[in-house]
């Protein structure tokens, strides 16, 4: 969802990625579902583990697992986020609501930084 939204919303300011700890086999068809709702294509984006990032030099990681990361030479942000899967869309709805909060958030201070 976050890289959604993150092409969506932010392409002027980031080229966002997304990786997980244990990626799923296909992004789960409540989130494409509740991200089409929102106009918000996931098109091209398919569930990847951190091990095919290790090579791309980041300059900010936002980890959402809880579980501690360390990546080098990136500042790490940690976002308090629940975990859908399995739940109701009402839980993928907030969670979604939580998640494009926050990248906003984050694309109106990159923004900033910029000017």
């Amino acid at each position: 969802m976050a890289e959604a939204f993150a092409r969506v919303y932010g392409s002027d300011v980031m080229d966002p990625y997304s990786a997980g700890l244990a990626p799923a086999a296909i992004i789960a068809p409540p989130t494409i579902d509740i991200l089409g709702e929102k106009n918000v294509s996931i098109g091209g984006q398919f569930p990847k583990g951190l091990d095919m990032m290790e090579r791309m030099p980041f300059d900010i990681v936002v980890n959402m697992s809880g579980s501690k990361i360390a990546l080098p030479d990136a500042m790490l942000i940690e976002w308090q986020v629940v975990d859908p899967i399995g739940q109701t869309d009402q839980v993928y709805r907030a969670v979604a609501e939580r998640i494009e909060d926050l990248v906003m958030r984050l694309i109106i201070e990159l923004r900033n930084l910029r000017r």
